[in-house]
């Protein structure tokens, strides 16, 4: 196991929706953590409250952008995740999958630092096997809209696995599928998040296609759980390795639980389906739950009732701001 000592670590992407929850979580077990993070998607917000500990820096820069501290371990976390937000510039999204992965690599020769890579469940695309199991290659559009966070993420692993052979680094690779939690963005233009605000909003629900598309939701405490198990297991054990939860449900689904945990009159509306939109998302497990010995343990209404009154105190805040400037 990965020794249990007062530990400097990097995550970039710190003041993201799971760079803050795993910040917290490094700060609270009593390591000395540096948030690397651009503020393009990442919020101060999400990190302000952790300025409190005598641990704890912030570094404004772009991971695209070569790094040089002096660390233990990295967390590479920086990149937009939701659809609106790594669309609105493709390129700047690829650099910094790309670009991101070499400059925390060579951090990590320089250091000899472990790191360990946010990956994602896009790798697998489209899928054509279900559930989704880690030596699936997956189903990727190489030039769709989605395409420069899939293959960013794609590129992003085979560097990994090649500074590990070539360089003797010690890489983990986590494969993330659906999250959700406090700290996501209003506008994040993901599932979750846009059904909470939608409802809380009185407004209707927007379901993409006939809403039988499934997704698997975990709560982002399980995942950060899942980040520490895998960043701690043995050297040899690099994965990648899927984290997320195995419960699927359909989308159609998930606004109507939404609707009735917050109370709202809204109703559901149909729109087009996304391009590349996948069908079918849910993580097989079974290396994480043997070789980790981890596996989620939050039901989806728990999870989404801590999620919605988030919301609803940021909605409210948000509300008395504008009234203010007002």
């Amino acid at each position: 196991m990965h020794s249990k000592r007062v530990r400097r670590i990097l995550v970039t992407g710190g003041a993201g929706f799971l760079g803050s929850h795993l910040c917290e979580r490094l700060l609270n077990a009593g390591h000395t953590v540096t948030c690397l993070d651009n503020f393009s998607t990442g919020l101060e917000r999400n990190i302000r409250h952790l300025r409190n500990f005598e641990g704890f820096n912030v570094i404004k820069h772009d991971v695209i952008d070569p790094i040089d501290i002096e660390v233990d371990e990295i967390y590479n976390l920086a990149c937009p995740a939701s659809p609106p937000h790594y669309q609105a510039d493709p390129v700047h999204t690829m650099k910094t999958c790309v670009l991101g992965a070499l400059n925390t690599l060579d951090l990590a020769v320089r250091t000899g630092a472990r790191i360990f890579q946010a990956s994602t469940s896009e790798i697998y695309g489209d899928p054509l096997v279900h559930p989704q199991v880690e030596s699936y290659w997956g189903n990727v559009n190489s030039f769709g809209p989605r395409s420069c966070y899939d293959e960013g993420k794609r590129s992003a692993e085979t560097l990994f696995f090649d500074f590990h052979k070539g360089h003797g680094v010690e890489v983990k690779i986590g494969r993330i599928f659906n999250t959700y939690g406090p700290n996501m963005r209003p506008d994040d233009g993901r599932v979750v998040s846009n059904f909470i605000v939608q409802a809380l909003r009185g407004q209707d629900i927007t379901v993409y296609g006939d809403g039988s598309q499934t997704r698997s939701f975990c709560f982002v405490s399980d995942l950060i759980e899942g980040f520490q198990q895998l960043m701690a297991a043995d050297a040899s054990f690099i994965g990648p390795v899927n984290l997320g939860n195995p419960v699927e449900f359909t989308v159609l689904e998930l606004a109507e639980l939404v609707i009735k945990l917050t109370g709202s009159r809204s109703k559901t509306v149909r729109n087009p389906l996304p391009t590349d939109d996948p069908r079918q998302r849910r993580p097989d497990i079974s290396l994480a739950q043997h070789r980790l010995g981890w596996k989620p343990v939050v039901p989806l209404a728990t999870g989404l009732e801590k999620t919605i009154s988030y919301f609803d105190r940021l909605l409210t805040e948000e509300t008395h701001e504008f009234a203010e400037i007002a």
